[in-house]
């Protein structure tokens, strides 16, 4: 399998006083709420996602005892023509995205032509090079796409998304697809720059909150205003500074 945590992704449940009460490792096409869940844990929150020392990515979840069913772990959907006896490689990428606001509104980019999503919106961010911790990779992620320095607030939230479909190249992929959201702040917004020449990002805007619906956001970030509510209560507390 592809991956660019070779270390593997491992599934913590703590308290909020840091304690461990178990841990699993996230297989491919795994969703963390059915990794605790068999452990007998019901996610309430996330509450980090750090490289570990042996390689590994932690997914630190805070928990409570399940009381009902076990959450169940689903096939993967398929892309359209793809037929159901199809075997695609697998592939795991992990990336890092924020929800940046600042008083000149929230912070998207756009897909171009090297995705299936050419011309919708979403948050700036991308993949984790290897070794790389999540903190670090939205950093450098949100600056090569937009040229926008940010303050990490909380980890708002982790998707696990699995499907089989048609990579932008042509192969069939098995793909597993793990995004950890931050929200985060920009206390000197400026004009937009894309730096990342040559990647996935076509442009970058500052989007005031009523012209957000103006937007056309892929399927991943549909719920925004989700995030963005998440992401404001977030800012009540205290965030990290930009490296």
């Amino acid at each position: 399998m592809r991956s660019n945590v070779p270390g593997g992704i491992r599934v913590v449940a703590t308290t909020g006083v840091g304690d461990r009460l178990a841990e699993a490792p996230l297989r491919h096409g795994e969703h963390p709420e059915v990794v605790l869940g068999r452990a007998g844990w019901a996610i309430d929150a996330p509450a980090f996602a750090d490289l570990a020392d042996d390689g590994a990515l932690e997914l630190g979840y805070l928990v409570r005892a399940l009381d009902g069913a076990h959450p169940r772990r689903e096939g993967p959907a398929r892309d359209a023509g793809v037929a159901d006896d199809e075997v695609g490689e697998p592939h795991q990428r992990v990336a890092a995205y924020a929800v940046v606001t600042s008083d000149r509104g929230v912070l998207l980019t756009q897909f171009n032509s090297q995705t299936h999503v050419a011309g919708d919106w979403g948050l700036p961010g991308g993949g984790l090079d290897v070794g790389e911790p999540p903190t670090t990779g939205v950093h450098r992620e949100v600056w090569e796409e937009t040229g926008q320095r940010i303050v990490l607030g909380g980890l708002l939230t982790v998707q696990s998304q699995h499907w089989v479909g048609r990579a932008p190249a042509g192969g069939l992929e098995d793909f597993h697809a793990v995004r950890i959201v931050y929200a985060a702040t920009c206390p000197e917004p400026t004009e937009t720059v894309v730096h990342d020449v040559g990647g996935t990002t076509s442009d970058a805007r500052w989007v005031s909150r009523p012209e957000l619906v103006d937007y056309p956001l892929s399927s991943s970030w549909r719920r925004l205003d989700d995030l963005l509510r998440m992401a404001g209560e977030g800012q009540q507390g205290h965030g990290s500074d930009a490296p």
